[in-house]
């Protein structure tokens, strides 16, 4: 059996240690997303889906557990090292784009690749193919601004794939957006996701696009359940 392409083993994590204030976030929570495996985590708000996701994908560091990539342990790499690794091989997606307003669309799809030493025309077609897969090349050239709230979010899902990740981490990609914009922008997500093998793991509050990923788990009291 395959590597899995996200392996998290008994993961603490918490805050202000030693204080009044100490919050116990992650409580020894395990969790591996084979290849090609879409994972729903669902939560309430505040129990740690965050937290998981950014240990996950090398945007924090737990307090003691191990973070594996692709069979690769994470815990011993420098920050250039873990940088790295996570640029090559981790792609995000929020609640809210965060698009940059001064660049088009096309050119927020081409910066992560530019920055990955991609050359420029390689960097521009991939990213108009991206556009085109999710339904909105033909706004490949207009800033965020002049764009709806679900051309906004298809752009920043076409950002987080710009290099090709083997995971894809994505954090209520659909919360800001009304029912049935969230229902189109799922459906352009897991299609793009099926096309390219994508492992992806998705904090939602939506139990009905949940129930259509190929896995369901819960985070409860700092476990995953």
């Amino acid at each position: 059996m395959s590597e899995p392409v996200l392996s998290l083993q008994a993961i603490e994590k918490g805050y202000n240690h030693g204080k009044p204030s100490q919050v116990i976030v992650l409580r020894g929570a395990t969790l591996a997303v084979a290849r090609g495996e879409v994972v729903a985590l669902v939560a309430p708000s505040g129990a740690g889906k965050s937290t998981l996701l950014h240990i996950a994908g090398l945007l924090d560091t737990p307090d003691s557990g191990t973070v594996a990539l692709n069979g690769r342990e994470m815990g011993g790499l420098s920050d250039r090292a873990r940088t790295e690794a996570r640029r090559a091989e981790v792609g995000f997606i929020y609640q809210f784009h965060h698009l940059l307003p001064e660049f088009s669309a096309l050119e927020n799809v081409v910066i992560p690749q530019l920055a990955s030493g991609v050359a420029k025309a390689e960097a521009e077609a991939r990213a108009q193919d991206l556009l085109e897969r999710v339904g909105v090349g033909h706004r490949a050239g207009h800033r965020p601004a002049a764009l709806s709230g679900g051309e906004q979010q298809r752009v920043a899902f076409c950002r987080a794939l710009a290099n090709a990740p083997k995971l894809l981490l994505a954090d209520e990609p659909t919360g800001n957006l009304d029912p049935g914009t969230a229902e189109q922008v799922f459906a352009a997500l897991m299609d793009v996701v099926r096309q390219t093998g994508l492992s992806a793991l998705i904090a939602t509050h939506n139990l009905e696009l949940a129930a259509r990923m190929d896995r369901v788990v819960r985070l409860d009291q700092g476990r995953v359940t």
